[in-house]
Order: C-alpha cells, then sequence, then structure tokens
C-alpha cells in the first residue's frame, strides 16, 4: 500500500489569489515527478472542482464549494476530509485536533504572504478576518508552517508558537515561464512602448520607482494593479515627474503576457518592503532581466545577489547602472539566481518534511 500525500486544491474552482493558485498547481506536479518510490499524490478539491495534474492518484471532492468550505473550515468543520498526510500550499486546510503519532496523520499548512498583519488595509475585513483565525488555527493544529523565506520565519515566529514547527521552502517562477514566440505581438497589443521598465509594489510604495524612472526618461508599465487603483497610480506617476502617456498601468495578466510584458523591460523595480513572496522579481530573473529591488529582508533572502538591492534613496542610482554599464552584468546575474529556484526542488523538500515528521 503506498503512502498518499493529499494536496489542498482549492483554487481549482474560484481562483482568489493567481499567483498562489499557480504555485498549488506548480507544486502538485512538482509532487508527482518527484514523489520517493511507494509514495503517491492524491488532491482534496472543493464542489465542482475539475483538477487536470496528471499522475494523481486520487482526487477527494468534498460536498462544499469553495467559500463555504472556507467558512467551515474556519470554525474547525472538516467533513469527509478523512486523514492521513495532508500539505496545503496555503492557509486553507482541515486543521482540526489529530493523532500525529498514533495514526500518522500531519497537516502543514503555507503562508505566501503577511498582509493580513502588515498591510490590512489592502485586503477585505472578512480576508483579514479569515486569515488571522486560520493562522490561529494553525498554531492549535498544524504540524508545521511552511513559509517563502527566512525573513518571513522570523516574522511568523512572533505571530504564535510557531518557532519549532516552521519550515522555509520557497516558490519559483511558473513552470515553462518564458517569452512566448508572439512577444512583439502581444506588447504591441497591450499598446507598449519599445523601451520601458516595469515597477511592481503597492501604491504607497512605488513612488521612488516612478521617480527613478522619470529621471532616466524611460517609461513605466506597472503591473497587477489592483480593481480602482489605477487613479491614483496616475496621480503618483504625474506627482514623480511621469506624464501621463508614459505610464502605462496594467491589470492582473495571465503568463504569456507577464511574460512578454517583463522580457521586454530593460529592468524591474522591485519596491515594495512587505513580508511576502516576490512573485514578479523571481518572475524577471528567470527571464535574465536586472532587477533593482528596495531593500527589505525578503529582498535579501529572495534576490540576494541576483540584483541591486538597496535602500529606496539609491533607486535612482541603481536604475541607472542597471539600463547602463551594468546592464550585461545584472542579467547574467538575474539568470544564475534564478536557477536556484524550481518547483521540482520545492516539492523535494515537502517530501522530506512530512518524511521528517
Amino acid at each position: 500500500m503506498s503512502v498518499q500525500l493529499r494536496v489542498v486544491l482549492d483554487q481549482t474552482v474560484q481562483v482568489v489569489d493567481a499567483d498562489q493558485a499557480r504555485a498549488a498547481l506548480a507544486l502538485t506536479v512538482g509532487l508527482v515527478q518527484t514523489a520517493p518510490r511507494g509514495c503517491a499524490v492524491s488532491a482534496i478539491v472543493p464542489s465542482g472542482a475539475d483538477v487536470q495534474v496528471p499522475g494523481i492518484q486520487d482526487v477527494r471532492t468534498l460536498a462544499l464549494g469553495r467559500r463555504e468550505l472556507a467558512g467551515a473550515w474556519q470554525l474547525g468543520i472538516t467533513p469527509g476530509v478523512g486523514g492521513g498526510l495532508i500539505h496545503s500550499p496555503s492557509l486553507m486546510a482541515p486543521l482540526v485536533r489529530h493523532d500525529r503519532l498514533h495514526d500518522n496523520d500531519q497537516t502543514t499548512v503555507t503562508l505566501w504572504d503577511l498582509d493580513a498583519w502588515e498591510a490590512p488595509h489592502v485586503l477585505s475585513k472578512s480576508v483579514v478576518g479569515w486569515h488571522k483565525a486560520m493562522l490561529k488555527r494553525a498554531v492549535k493544529h498544524a504540524d508545521a508552517v511552511v513559509v517563502p523565506s527566512h525573513t518571513m520565519a522570523e516574522r511568523v515566529a512572533g505571530l504564535g508558537r510557531l518557532s519549532d514547527r516552521i519550515r522555509v521552502i520557497a516558490g519559483a517562477a511558473p513552470q515553462g515561464f518564458a517569452e512566448p514566440a508572439d512577444a512583439a505581438q502581444r506588447r504591441d497589443d497591450l499598446q507598449l512602448p519599445e523601451r520601458y521598465v516595469v515597477v511592481t509594489g503597492d501604491v504607497e510604495s512605488m513612488t521612488g520607482g516612478l521617480s527613478a524612472a522619470a529621471r532616466a526618461d524611460i517609461d513605466v508599465v506597472v503591473l497587477d494593479a489592483a480593481d480602482g487603483t489605477e487613479p491614483q497610480i496616475a496621480d503618483a506617476a504625474a506627482a514623480a515627474g511621469l506624464a501621463e502617456r508614459r505610464a502605462h498601468i496594467r491589470g492582473r495578466l495571465d503568463d504569456a503576457d507577464r511574460a512578454s510584458v517583463l522580457a521586454g523591460a530593460a529592468a524591474v523595480v522591485a519596491t515594495s518592503t512587505s513580508t511576502a513572496w516576490p512573485w514578479r522579481a523571481v518572475e524577471a530573473m528567470a527571464l535574465g532581466v536586472p532587477v533593482v529591488a528596495v531593500d527589505s529582508g525578503t529582498h535579501l533572502d529572495v534576490i540576494a545577489d541576483g540584483g541591486l538591492v538597496v535602500p529606496a534613496d539609491e533607486i535612482t542610482d541603481a536604475l541607472e547602472d542597471a539600463l547602463g554599464a551594468g546592464e550585461k552584468r545584472q542579467r547574467v546575474l538575474a539568470a544564475d539566481r534564478a536557477r536556484a529556484f524550481s518547483w521540482a526542488s520545492s516539492a523535494e523538500r515537502v517530501w522530506a518534511l512530512h518524511a521528517d515528521l
């Protein structure tokens, strides 16, 4: 009888966070590909899910939809889930009392960001409350909490009695993330200029990146603009000295369009200092694009020497270097650093985590 690792794939019906949904599927594929002998991967999904992951041994479809399931699990109501080894690529997990010693039941969860604690204003009150309630359940019942960086591990340790149960397992760029053959056409369809830098971050933090681009006399593309924030970002760009025609604000894009935009950038400027996995910076490095990032624990952990991690007041100088004399070197360093991250490697560490438990 094989050992089954059961992965919670809660966003197969309703995507609430596109990056985490992609990560969950990519990790599951990696778990299937790296499964030790005698081990298999199964899935736990909400009602109505259609799981398309080759190699999945079994899919347990629960009676509740994702929204109802999130509410039930928040209250510790987990009918139909069963036991065994359960790994959730998010906080969405059946966190209840179980017996790891005698029944070999294990439940592990994953935290990709601390927005609910550090930036609750960017989320709805219900989402903030749900995250905090689920972390409290994790403190009581999770056998391990997975985080993607050592900086986050330190922060999470301060949120509850978890220090001896925190494990660091990094994320990665989406599988096969590369500039598509029709990238130039995609950039044209998105009405982007020939030369630009991509600025990522929240509205409050990206001012420095916008100012640096203005001083470098280059257009800016802002990715992942949340609904309703376009006017604020446009105002911030204007205040930084960028004419309206030079600030190109875009919402969330699919993998091919996003890869086209990032690959065509002269550099990517990551301005957020939040404790969160820097999805776009990692994707940019995977494409060999120079990365300039504001100094933070997360950026130091993840980007390391794969980009220019500098204090906020040095962003302008760093960007000028990345666009000029340092461009070739920064492209090489970015691509080299990106090789440190893969979903296969992350999957192997998840298997090792459950073996250790």
